[in-house]
């Protein structure tokens, strides 16, 4: 791949947050995703050559952007000086639930490291990819951020020496996602939590999540199902997404493990064991938002994706 022709990378989907594991749990898709293209510049700095797919509405101001400050963080923590121009292809919603800002944060310091050859260690990337996404979303999310760039189901652990664990991905795990075409604030999202929780609901979910990696790692998927509960931010945050209750009973109904909100919403995922029951958990989850309420809505049926961001052509090749 020759640098002067650019380099594209991509980033998938992501679900935060996975039910029982707010703010700690994160996992990704094999597709949709955020493609960004960088190219070397003359001119010293990072700027953005093309936006396509947002409607119009991502800011082009290099500092706003979760992509070029994701890069611009790459330079400075490898001491480099040199000018890049990028163009980003959104494939996600805005504000969806399905890590849109992360996936251009990491698919652009991905693009930038394959372009410079840095070759920076993932601790690097992922941290840069951090500045990135706070700069959108207005806080840094590991757990759309650290699946978006490594892939599979993780365990992240904010301010810690050792922040993204990787947990075990039973075969069979497949996600349905139901994504409406509404939209709900990350920002507001968080401000219907509160700041504090009931010491009975924290106990209990912390012995969710704790069940829910032991279940990862012994393959026990009644306990699996059992762990998967959420008892802070579903509750608070329900009333934000039109017909969350009738999808989710949909879900259960068609035979998922669980249905909750994927990351702030308004993007609902369940967790199914096998394609097919996937599939019919995804078909029910849609039936029941469009008999509930008038919007449209798109599925995305997925396992959890082994692979996250990677390099996949140079400009030449993807313009055919």
């Amino acid at each position: 791949m020759s640098p002067e022709e650019g380099c594209t990378a991509f980033a998938p989907a992501t679900v935060g947050n996975v039910i029982c594991g707010f703010d700690i749990f994160g996992l990704a898709l094999e597709a949709p995703g955020d493609r960004v293209t960088a190219w070397p510049s003359s001119r010293p700095g990072v700027r953005i050559r093309e936006i396509a797919g947002d409607g119009g509405r991502l800011p082009k101001n290099p500092d706003r952007n979760s992509a070029t400050v994701a890069i611009r963080a790459l330079l400075l923590s490898t001491g480099r000086h040199d000018g890049i121009e990028v163009s980003i292809l959104k494939g996600l919603p805005l504000s969806g639930g399905m890590g849109g800002s992360a996936a251009s944060a990491v698919a652009g310091v991905i693009a930038a490291d394959a372009l410079l050859g840095t070759k920076a260690p993932l601790e690097v990337l992922l941290q840069c990819s951090v500045e990135g996404e706070a700069t959108a979303s207005g806080g840094a999310h590991l757990d759309n951020v650290a699946p978006a760039l490594y892939g599979g189901l993780v365990l992240v652990r904010p301010g810690r020496s050792r922040p993204v664990v990787r947990l075990p991905i039973p075969q069979e795990l497949h996600v349905s996602l139901l994504h409406p075409e509404v939209e709900v604030s990350t920002r507001e999202a968080r401000r219907v939590l509160g700041t504090s929780v009931p010491l009975a609901e924290a106990v209990a979910q912390w012995g969710s999540t704790a069940a829910f990696v032991h279940a990862l790692h012994s393959g026990d998927w009644d306990l699996l199902q059992d762990s998967l509960q959420d008892r802070i931010a579903e509750p608070r945050r329900a009333h934000l997404i039109p017909g969350f209750e009738a999808v989710r009973q949909a879900a259960l109904d068609a035979g998922a493990l669980a249905c909750g909100i994927s990351g702030a919403g308004p993007s609902m995922l369940s967790l199914c064991r096998g394609a097919e029951r996937a599939r019919a958990v995804g078909e029910a989850m849609a039936s029941a938002f469009h008999q509930s309420v008038k919007f449209e809505a798109s599925l995305h049926l997925s396992p959890v994706a082994e692979r996250g961001a990677r390099v996949e052509a140079s400009s030449a090749e993807t313009s055919g």
